[in-house]
This record gives C-alpha cells, sequence and structure tokens, in this order.
C-alpha cells in the first residue's frame, strides 16, 4: 500500500475523484477502482482483463518485457534444472521448498492417493472408445466429488490440503487411464516405487505383456516439462477455477473447469497446433513461402508457437525447453530427425525477419514441447492433459490461496450492453 492516487475526472460532470494506485512485490502498480461505480456511476472496459487485476496473489511472478517467470521468488531456470515435480507442487502449494523430511511426507501422500476409486473404471468404460482424453478428464475430475464427501468442506483448511492433494496425486492416474481407454489396453495401476513422472510414464506405456523399463532420459524430460507448465500467474485455466471457486463450489468442481478451459486451442492446445503446422509447412524448402504468409494479414495461416500473450521478450520456459528437446530427440529419433530440423529451421528465419523481430513474435514454450511429447511417444490427443497433469499443482495452489483470503467475493464482471433498447411486445400475427 502507498499513498500514491490517480485522479479520474468526468468531464460529463466535472467531478474529480481519487482512486489509491497499489504496490506488490514486484511489478506495475494497480489502480484500485473497486469504488469506481459507486463514486461515478461508471464501469471499466477493457476486453480480455489485458490490463485488469482480477485478485492480489503470492505464487507466480512474470515480467513479460524481461522474460522472467519465478514460482515464490525462484527462477524458473533454477527449479527446472535442481528439482523433482513434486518438490515445485510443494512450493506451490505452501509457499516454500520442502526439506527432506516434508518431501518425503508429501511424496509418500502422492503414493497414498494416486489410486483412483474401482467404481471408476466403469466410468471410462462409458465412454467411446475414441473419446477425446480431455472430455474424460473434465468428467472424471469433477465426478471425484461424489466419492469423497469427508473432506469437502471448503472452510476447514484440512479439508482443503486432502482435496489439494488427491487431485495432484490423482490427475496422472485419469490421464493414463483416459489413454488406455483410447486404446483398448487394461488400466494400469500406480506403483509406490516409482516417482511422480515415472509413475505416470510407466502407467501410460506399460502393458501386462512385459516388464517396463524406465528410461531415465524420458523420465527427467517430463519432469522439466511439468516445471514449466506447473503455474503461469491468472491465464484463462487458472481465472476459471477462480471465478468457479468464488461461487463457494467443491474443488474437484473448479479443477473440472479449469481443464475444460485448458482444452481450448489457444490455451492448452496450442501446442497441438504447431505440430499441425509443421507438418502442413513439410520441407525446409517451403519455410520462406509460410514466413510470408504468416506476414500477410489477409491470410489465415499464423506461425504457431511465435509470440505470448505476456512475454514481449523470448520466453524463459522456451530457452530451458529448447534444450530438453536436443536431449530427447537425439536419444529417440537421432539428431537428423526431418520434423526437429524443420522447427529448428523455423525458428531460425523468423528470428533473422524484421517483422517478427520488430513485433517481438519470439519462440514459446509451445514451439517444442509438442516435438518432445511426439518423440517420447505420446499421441497428440494426449499433449493437453499431459498439461493439464502439470498445471494441476498451479490451479490447487490458487484455489488454496483463495480460499485462505478473507476478502474472496464471488466473481461478477460486468458487460457494455450494445444490444436493442427497450421495446414492446408485438402479437405473432402482426411480426413481420
Amino acid at each position: 500500500m502507498s499513498d500514491e492516487t490517480v485522479t479520474l475526472t468526468v468531464n460529463r460532470t466535472g467531478e474529480s475523484h481519487e482512486f489509491p494506485v497499489l504496490h506488490g512485490t514486484e511489478g506495475p502498480g494497480t489502480i484500485d477502482i473497486s469504488k469506481l461505480y459507486g463514486k461515478t456511476g461508471l464501469f471499466t472496459y477493457d476486453q480480455g482483463f489485458v490490463s485488469t487485476a482480477s485478485c492480489n496473489s503470492s505464487i507466480t511472478y512474470i515480467d513479460g518485457d524481461e522474460g522472467i517467470l519465478r514460482y515464490r521468488g525462484y527462477p524458473i531456470e533454477q527449479l527446472a534444472a535442481k528439482c523433482a515435480y513434486t518438490e515445485v507442487a510443494y512450493l506451490l502449494m505452501y509457499g516454500d521448498l520442502p526439506n527432506s523430511e516434508q518431501h518425503d511426507k508429501f511424496v509418500t501422500d502422492m503414493h497414498r492417493y494416486a489410486m483412483i476409486n474401482e467404481s471408476l473404471t466403469n466410468f471410462f468404460k462409458g465412454f467411446r472408445y475414441d473419446s477425446h482424453p480431455m472430455a474424460m478428464m473434465v468428467g472424471v475430475m469433477g465426478s471425484l466429488s461424489a466419492f469423497y464427501h469427508d473432506s469437502l468442506d471448503i472452510n476447514n483448511p484440512e479439508h482443503r490440503e486432502f482435496s489439494a492433494q488427491r487431485m495432484i496425486a490423482k490427475v496422472p492416474t485419469i490421464a493414463a487411464a483416459a489413454y488406455k481407454r483410447n486404446n483398448g489396453e487394461p488400466f494400469v495401476y500406480p506403483r509406490n516405487e516409482y516417482e511422480y513422472c515415472g509413475n505416470f510414464l510407466r502407467m501410460m506405456f506399460s502393458t501386462p505383456c512385459c516388464d517396463f523399463k524406465l528410461d531415465p532420459v524420458a523420465e527427467r524430460a517430463l519432469n522439466v516439462l511439468f516445471i514449466l507448465h506447473a503455474d503461469h500467474e491468472q491465464n484463462a485455466s487458472t481465472s476459471t477455477v477462480r471465478l468457479a471457486a468464488s461461487s463457494g463450489a467443491n474443488p474437484f468442481t473448479c479443477i473440472s473447469a479449469g481443464i475444460a478451459s485448458l482444452w481450448g486451442p489457444a490455451h492448452g492446445g496450442a501446442n497441438e497446433a504447431v505440430l499441425d503446422m509443421l507438418h502442413e509447412i513439410g520441407d525446409v524448402k517451403n519455410i520462406p513461402a509460410y514466413i510470408e504468409r504468416a506476414k500477410d494479414k489477409d491470410d489465415p495461416f499464423r506461425l504457431m508457437g511465435f509470440g505470448h500473450r505476456v512475454y514481449k521478450n523470448y520466453d524463459p520456459r522456451a530457452k530451458i525447453i529448447r534444450e530438453v528437446a536436443d536431449e530427447v530427440l537425439e536419444r529417440y529419433v537421432g539428431e537428423d530427425t526431418p520434423l526437429f530440423d524443420l522447427a529448428r529451421e523455423l525458428e531460425r528465419i523468423a528470428l533473422e525477419d524484421d517483422y517478427f523481430v520488430e513485433r517481438k513474435l519470439y519462440p514459446n514454450v509451445d514451439f517444442y514441447s509438442g516435438i518432445i511429447y511426439r518423440a517420447l511417444g505420446f499421441p497428440k490427443n494426449m499433449f493437453t492433459p499431459l498439461f493439464a497433469i502439470a498445471r494441476t499443482s498451479g490451479w490447487v495452489s490458487h484455489w488454496m490461496e483463495m480460499m485462505d483470503d478473507p476478502s474472496n467475493r464471488i466473481g461478477r464482471p460486468r458487460q457494455l450492453y450494445d444490444g436493442e433498447a427497450e421495446r414492446s411486445h408485438v402479437a405473432m400475427q402482426y411480426r413481420k
């Protein structure tokens, strides 16, 4: 809080009103307009909430101009290089990195909650064999509220913690079961001797027919990707979780709403779109023509995986993920993979083009993540579920933070109405 204010003058009435400017630990100041309507009878108009802070949060900090991303103050580069995903999930939930005793207990809790109720296997069988995994995840996550009546009191801190841990623990099991349903294979149960990412890989790719051998390269790559995707401030899906939670809805329903929001191609489905684009380009020799198409505002083609709503610099996650891509591609398909070569050449040409440089359209995290997932053996329809697994720790952390905030109010955005003015009813026989 500071003594800084801004003054708004309404020309129509000549009245002036002062509004306080709030300052957080870092980042731009925020004008508190909560009393704007009461003082002036006016709303603000901010389509897409590009300049609106909807809450205060101590979880994630982003500086888009400088390309900075930090979880609870820790730079994403350090966390991705040195931490297990479970450490980062703990950090997001509780505010500090765990010591060894805290981490051991958290991992034990993850193992305890990783299984899903056996009744849910029949739920999966009720979906069509070719249902999108995200459709199944939305339904199954929401249905968990029907199984845990003992811990649904959102005003009870212990219940909130149980629910949050259950969701982080169960979401890989749910995603893997959706994949198995698509492929007509038997479900694979989690095993406690595996870590979080290794357990998921085993549930995805093992069968009763043979022993499963966990590749440490794949496990490490997935660990890094999950850390990079764990949280990203007030994005569309996190804001959806918060808006649903503001009504007092149970946590499983709120996270289900977040999964539904993430499913959108402009959000969690962007890495699928990158892969589709690379297949459309097809060959390195075609890149210049597609670059020119991307610069033509009358052409519907767009370079997917370039630019970001927040980052006006190189996405810090993209720098990390590019190194992971090199390691994975070398391990699984060799350094000469055509798709990866195409992606690297597209990146090089785009970053040397004044059009993209001037508009700060740098590669983002989606540009390489789909290629990595593909190399690891994940089908394209599992890319967004992988995102949902990683982001669940962020969602539940924001949900817990919101539930702890005594000033929490139900979300109620306003609108600029531009429909018909009042008019009178006309009997049907007289309507044109």
